[in-house]
């Protein structure tokens, strides 16, 4: 289950639900960490250049005005369709990885159709290189996709997986990465740290999504949080620096003031009906009134 059921993408961004039935509540953690701006226009230029260039029309757009137009929307929305793209190739290694560890764990899974799924999209290296990482690592899991909740500060979030690793307990964050250049996998972003203390910062746990019934969060002394690259080539195990934790978790309850500060003012907006910028009249005509004659 890639998609947690208690989370529901609104105007806000996605937020959480005690159950089923629920109304969201809070922000998820990838929501709240969504708040830290990042410019990403050249990117995007990239993207929109590259499409560009390799459109096959693009030889006969300077002929056709509607051709031509056609090309630039396509380019133009070149950078959003990498990203739906990679997030949905996303969710299918991660139901991958999620029906091993269930596999592992003795419980009901679908690790061979998750792998056949891949197989369809050409996307079965990024298993591969799973099956290897999991082997060389061993990983004992103690929960896939557990949904967590934090009421103090008033978030929640979906973690891939706890696992007891050498002997110690682990948070681990996959991400999905591209490979460079030189046949390596990309990088992570050091976000994942700020994603990975707010986990391991929960106060509940899901247990029943349906009833709505949550338990106490057991793991929330995990001494190693490990952000996962998964790549085509290579699986690149990251742990979050322990000194940095501190500064992660303050960053990440600023954003959450900036979320609720966002949030409160639109539902102010909303529930008023007032306009936010309001016409203003030029000032009446100034009257000069005439001197009076001194003789």
């Amino acid at each position: 289950m890639t998609q947690p059921r208690l989370a529901t993408q609104t105007e806000y961004g996605r937020m959480y639900a005690r159950s089923v039935e629920g109304d969201p509540e809070v922000p998820s953690i990838t929501t709240v960490i969504g708040q830290y701006a990042q410019d990403l226009g050249g990117w995007h230029g990239y993207m929109a250049a590259k499409a560009a260039l390799e459109d096959d029309r693009a030889m006969r757009a300077s002929r056709s005005v509607g051709l031509k137009h056609a090309v630039i929307r396509d380019a133009a929305a070149a950078a959003e369709r990498y990203r739906d793209q990679a997030a949905a190739r996303g969710d299918r290694i991660h139901n991958y990885c999620e029906n091993v560890a269930l596999r592992v764990m003795g419980q009901d899974h679908e690790t061979d159709e998750a792998r056949e799924h891949l197989r369809q999209y050409g996307e079965t290296a990024w298993a591969d290189r799973f099956d290897e990482w999991w082997d060389l690592y061993r990983p004992e899991p103690l929960a896939a996709e557990v949904t967590v909740w934090n009421q103090t500060v008033g978030y929640a979030g979906t973690l891939d997986l706890v696992a007891r690793i050498g002997g110690r307990v682990c948070i681990i964050d996959y991400k999905t990465k591209g490979t460079d250049r030189k046949n390596r996998v990309k990088p992570l972003d050091t976000k994942v740290i700020m994603q990975l203390v707010a986990g391991v910062k929960a106060e509940e746990a899901l247990v029943d999504a349906d009833a709505g019934t949550w338990g106490p969060w057991e793991f929330g002394n995990a001494p190693v949080l490990l952000g996962v690259a998964l790549g085509e080539t290579e699986v690149k195990p990251q742990q979050a620096n322990p000194d940095l934790l501190k500064h992660n978790w303050f960053k990440f309850y600023a954003l959450r003031k900036v979320w609720e500060y966002h949030r409160s003012v639109d539902l102010a907006l909303t529930e008023s009906a007032l306009q936010p910028l309001m016409p203003v009249v030029p000032p009446p005509p100034r009257v000069r009134i005439p001197e009076q004659d001194a003789s």
